[in-house]
């Protein structure tokens, strides 16, 4: 069953009551309260400038945890290289704008719509949206953006503009935050690669509910 809900009323459905393929309700706002009401509850907005705001909650989410990220040969030949330079919440604007404008595989357009980069960058003024960023020399080739709840980093998008950045973004997060989990909402092979992985629902909401009493 797919729930509507009003702007006026900050409240969401149980995510146990999510579709099969994770669709829990529509409609709402995009407000900062709503919004980390939401990632507090594992729910998640991920809709397309045709559709009302959608709120997905898989009922398996595909998930890193930092200690077990796969580093490839070559990638740590490049991590030792110094090729490029991270930084954390340099440049947040131009990470999720550049997320949005990257060409992907089997995708026309993106979610990543202007509405959703304005509620994000709100979040990262905050304080609950971070990005890390790449940089070779003093151009910006790759990084990534996510929302921080407890001391969990539930990843939204990447973008890489050179070979093996958006890699380096992730690797450099999981080893050097105190992240205990990253949540990558949805598979892909080049998330699998790296170490990814599906668990439940219920364990993934008692790791949420453990890292908000011991963020």
């Amino acid at each position: 069953m797919i729930f509507k809900l009003e702007e006026d009323l900050l409240l969401f459905p149980s995510p146990e009551l999510a579709e099969e393929d994770g669709l829990l309700a529509v409609g709402g706002d995009l407000s900062i309260r709503r919004l980390m009401l939401a990632y507090s509850h594992g729910i998640f907005p991920w809709y397309s400038e045709e559709t009302p705001i959608l709120w997905y909650s898989p009922h398996q989410r595909f998930v890193i945890f930092p200690e077990k990220v796969k580093i490839s040969k070559s990638m740590r030949k490049v991590l030792i290289s110094g090729q490029y330079r991270v930084t954390e919440n340099q440049s947040f604007a131009e990470v999720i704008k550049s997320c949005a404008a990257i060409e992907r595989k089997d995708q026309d357009g993106t979610w990543i719509i202007s509405e959703m980069q304005e509620a994000y960058i709100g979040l990262h003024k905050q304080g609950f949206a971070h990005s890390i960023e790449i940089w070779d020399d003093n151009e910006l080739v790759g990084g990534l953006y996510g929302v921080q709840t407890g001391n969990i980093f539930c990843g939204e998008s990447m973008f890489s503009k050179a070979a093996n950045a958006s890699k380096v973004a992730l690797i450099w997060l999981c080893q050097n935050k105190n992240y205990t989990l990253i949540d990558c909402q949805f598979h892909t092979e080049h998330l699998k690669s790296m170490g990814a992985e599906f668990i439940s629902r219920d364990a993934y909401m008692n790791l949420l509910s453990a890292s908000s009493v011991n963020p």
